[in-house]
């Protein structure tokens, strides 16, 4: 088992999730954050400290597109440790639907 990053985090990006995160495995896109599912030790720690509720562990159905899209990404961006402030409109965008189709960039992010 591992974690994913969903939808749910574009254009939150709020990285609290980075901060306790025990291996470092969070990676950052423009406008989102994946973690790499092969440094992931599954503790679970990042899950409850997303306000946008975007990590959910692999074993829940319908999560292969998203298992494959943080592998894909994890392996293109630059890895975050550290928190930095969310987008200024994050809060607006965290409870919108259907954000991967209109919105998902695979630009990356600055990272560390």
């Amino acid at each position: 088992m591992t974690y994913v990053v969903t939808d749910a985090c574009i254009r939150c990006k709020y990285m609290d999730c980075v901060e306790v995160c025990p291996v470092d495995c969070f990676y950052e896109g423009d406008n989102m954050l994946v973690i790499n599912p092969s440094e992931c030790i599954d503790c679970g720690v990042c899950e409850p400290e997303c306000p946008a509720e975007a990590i959910l562990p692999d074993t829940e159905s319908g999560l292969e597109k998203w298992l494959e899209l943080n592998n894909t990404f994890a392996n293109q961006w630059p890895n975050i440790t550290r928190k930095r402030d969310a987008p200024a409109d994050a809060d607006e965008w965290k409870n919108v639907a259907g954000k991967y189709e209109a919105h998902f960039s695979a630009e990356p992010g600055q990272g560390d």
